[in-house]
């Protein structure tokens, strides 16, 4: 650690982690705040957010893999998140990816700061391998992780609202440089106070690799305390799922992960008897082009079948058993558009289907391109 008097030593940050108690981050009140942002655009008839394509099967179908995640991130937030006395060796961090139930593990710098005599304690990280780290809503956000590579703080929603932070301000550190705060996120990691990047908490005198971050459910913390030591503080973030919780996710599984779109659009429409795969192919395509342009689109549609947020509260599925429905996963997406359609009667099929479709999307031109498309597929893929 640095000897500069505007840094505070970490085991401020240690002594303020040791009186946390666990805290709950839900999906639903993640908010993220950044200067100049608005609301997206108003929900329209239309929700399409695809490319223009022409009414042609996509000959890649029985090959491309389907896609999982947001625009290229896909999280694996903490569990546990723990403070060690000192820089963490390879070895134990080796030895914690072995622990029952770890699934992945990473450690990164902290420190703490002071701002008019008041402690900041920031995590200083990579914004390249920390993303994944973070709440879908703040991962999915680039003015978050462009803020870090600017050497600039992104401060806890929380903390903003407590210390009366201005989003865009400077500030400055007490006996230290000034830095902005360019946005504001609520991060859900306990006694954390926001992110800095990598190179400026090197330039601060933060203490380096001492936070571990552990993804992976029920995993026994006095194992996780151990292996860092007796003076490690170790703190749960999130909630681990309930057994009721847990078998109610597992009745949601309906298709599993099939390897290719062709395989998923088939037993996504088991789901709705009558329904044929290739009506959610034809939707699949003519939305996102089968998962390669995931929106948003400019009504607020998103993932590879673009669902309004709203529709996908009501109709979303978990359809891989992962305990999640994941809007920009095509594993839940396609079996949520099969149980949406099926809904609508899609499953009776003639002037029902063609009504489903409408509702799947307000335009009778777009019903007969879906249907036109879907018959497309069906010869191109006859024996199906």
């Amino acid at each position: 650690m640095s000897d500069l008097p505007w840094l505070t030593p970490l085991r401020g940050l240690v002594a303020g982690l040791a009186v946390l108690i666990t805290v709950t981050v839900s999906a639903g009140s993640v908010i993220l705040l950044v200067r100049g942002d608005t609301e997206g655009g108003t929900e329209s008839e239309t929700a399409v957010g695809s490319p223009r394509q022409a009414l042609v099967p996509d000959r890649t179908l029985p090959s491309a893999p389907p896609v999982v995640g947001g625009p290229g991130v896909q999280v694996t937030p903490p569990r546990l998140l723990a403070v060690a006395a000192a820089q963490v060796p390879a070895k134990v961090l080796h030895d914690l990816a072995k622990v029952k139930n770890v699934q992945k593990v990473a450690v990164v710098d902290g420190g703490t700061v002071r701002v008019a005599g008041t402690g900041l304690r920031l995590l200083a990280v990579d914004p390249a391998q920390f993303r994944s780290w973070t709440p879908k809503v703040v991962a999915d956000h680039p003015a978050v992780w462009s803020a870090l590579a600017r050497g600039e703080i992104v401060a806890d929603a929380g903390v903003m609202k407590r210390l009366g932070m201005v989003l865009g301000a400077e500030y400055q550190l007490d006996g230290g440089p000034r830095l902005r705060v360019a946005a504001s996120a609520a991060l859900g990691f306990p006694g954390v106070d926001g992110l800095i990047g990598k190179e400026l908490g090197a330039e601060l005198g933060f203490a380096s690799g001492v936070v571990v971050l552990v993804h992976g459910q029920h995993v026994n913390q006095q194992r996780v305390r151990d292996l860092l030591g007796g003076d490690a503080q170790v703190v749960a973030v999130g909630a681990e799922p309930t057994p009721r919780q847990t078998a109610v996710a597992a009745r949601q599984v309906l298709v599993g992960r099939p390897d290719s779109y062709l395989e998923l659009y088939q037993r996504g429409a088991g789901v709705c008897p009558g329904l044929s795969w290739t009506v959610l192919a034809a939707i699949g395509q003519v939305e996102s082009g089968h998962g390669r342009n995931n929106g948003p689109s400019s009504a607020g549609a998103l993932g590879p079948m673009q669902f309004m947020p709203a529709t996908w509260k009501a109709y979303g599925v978990d359809g891989d058993g992962d305990g999640v429905s994941d809007i920009w996963s095509a594993y839940d997406a396609v079996p949520s558009a099969a149980n949406y359609l099926c809904a609508n009667k899609a499953g009776q099929g003639g002037e029902q289907l063609r009504k489903a479709v409408w509702h799947y999307n307000h335009s009778w031109s777009y019903v007969d391109k879906v249907l036109n498309l879907s018959q497309a597929y069906a010869l191109a893929y006859p024996n199906q």
